[in-house]
C-alpha cells in the first residue's frame, strides 16, 4: 500500500508523538507500505523553522532528509497539476498546505495519513 504522510504525522512520527494514532503508527511501520512526504510538507516545516513556530533538533534542511532516507519515505514533488488542481477543490478548509495534500492526493490516488477531520471532508481516503 501506498500514502502520503501528512506533515504533522511525519513530525509525531520523528519525534514518537503520543498523539500519533496507533492505526497510523502501525500502518508506518509496516515496511511494505510506500510511504510519501509531500515537497509542500517540507516547505510547511521549512516555512515553521523560520518563524519560530517549530523547533528541531537539526536545521529542517538537515533534519527531514535524514529522516526520509533512514526510513525510506519517498519524496511526492509538486507538479503543476497538483497546484492548479486546488482551484477545484470546495473551500472546506483554507491552509494552502494542506489544500495542496488533497489535491496530490486526488491525483495520484494516495491516501493521507492524518488527524486532521478537515481533509476527510475532501472525500480522500484517511488513514488514521
Amino acid at each position: 500500500m501506498k500514502a502520503i504522510l501528512d506533515t504533522h504525522t511525519f513530525l509525531w512520527w520523528n519525534m514518537d508523538d503520543p498523539q500519533l494514532s496507533a492505526a497510523a503508527r502501525e500502518y508506518i511501520a509496516d515496511g511494505r507500505n510506500t510511504l510519501f512526504l509531500s515537497a509542500a510538507s517540507a516547505w510547511e516545516i521549512a516555512i515553521k523553522c523560520a518563524s519560530g513556530r517549530l523547533s528541531l533538533p537539526e536545521p529542517p534542511q538537515e533534519y527531514v532528509p535524514a529522516r526520509m532516507q533512514s526510513q525510506g519515505i519517498q519524496s511526492l514533488s509538486i507538479q503543476v497539476s497538483h497546484a492548479l488542481r486546488v482551484f477545484q477543490l470546495p473551500a472546506v478548509h483554507q491552509d494552502p498546505f494542506d489544500r495542496l495534500l488533497v489535491a496530490q492526493s486526488q491525483m495520484e490516488k494516495l491516501p493521507i495519513i492524518t488527524a486532521n477531520a478537515a481533509i476527510a471532508r475532501y472525500g480522500v481516503e484517511i488513514i488514521w
